[in-house]
C-alpha cells in the first residue's frame, strides 16, 4: 500500500491490471474499496459545464468522478434500460470511460456508490434542455417461466 501511494505521488506509472484495461483507450472508474457495488455499476457522464449544477440539485449523489471535460456519476448496472439519455450525456457500461484522468471528487456518506438514476436522468434532461423520454426498449421486462 505504501509503495502504491509513493509511486502515485512520484508520478511513476504502474502497469494497469488486466481487468481494468477494458476497451483500448478506456479506463474503468475505480470505486473506493469500502463501498459495496452489489448491483454492478455503470457511469453516466455529462459535460463539465453541467457538473456543479447537477451536484447541487440532486437529492443524493453517490461516487462522482471528474476531469476537465466530463463529470461521471456511478449508477447501478442497467440504468440505461428504457431511458433515452440526452445526446449530451454519455452512458458507460461497466464504468469504462475515455482514458482521461477522471478523479474521485465526491464519495457518498453511505456505503453504496450509487446516484439514483431516475433523479439523475431527470436533472440531466433539465440542464441540457431535453424533454425526458422513456419507453419500452423491445426487450422483455421479466424472465419468462420455463
Amino acid at each position: 500500500m505504501l509503495r502504491t501511494a509513493l509511486s502515485h505521488l512520484l508520478g511513476t506509472r504502474r502497469p494497469r491490471p488486466a481487468d481494468e484495461d477494458g476497451e483500448r483507450g478506456r479506463v474503468r472508474l475505480p470505486l473506493p474499496p469500502a463501498l459495496s457495488a452489489s448491483l454492478g455499476f455503470d457511469a453516466v457522464g455529462v459535460p463539465a459545464q453541467y457538473g456543479f449544477r447537477l451536484m447541487s440539485h440532486l437529492p443524493r449523489a453517490g461516487c462522482v468522478f471528474a476531469d476537465a471535460d466530463q463529470w461521471w456519476w456511478i449508477v447501478p448496472s442497467g440504468s440505461d434500460l428504457d431511458l433515452d439519455w440526452p445526446e449530451q450525456a454519455s452512458y458507460a457500461t461497466g464504468a469504462y470511460v475515455p482514458a482521461g484522468r477522471p478523479r474521485l471528487i465526491h464519495a457518498p456518506e453511505s456505503r453504496t456508490p450509487y446516484t439514483p438514476p431516475i433523479p439523475l436522468f431527470l436533472m440531466v434532461c433539465q440542464v441540457t434542455g431535453v424533454a425526458p423520454s422513456w419507453g419500452p426498449s423491445g426487450r422483455p421486462r421479466a424472465v419468462t417461466a420455463p
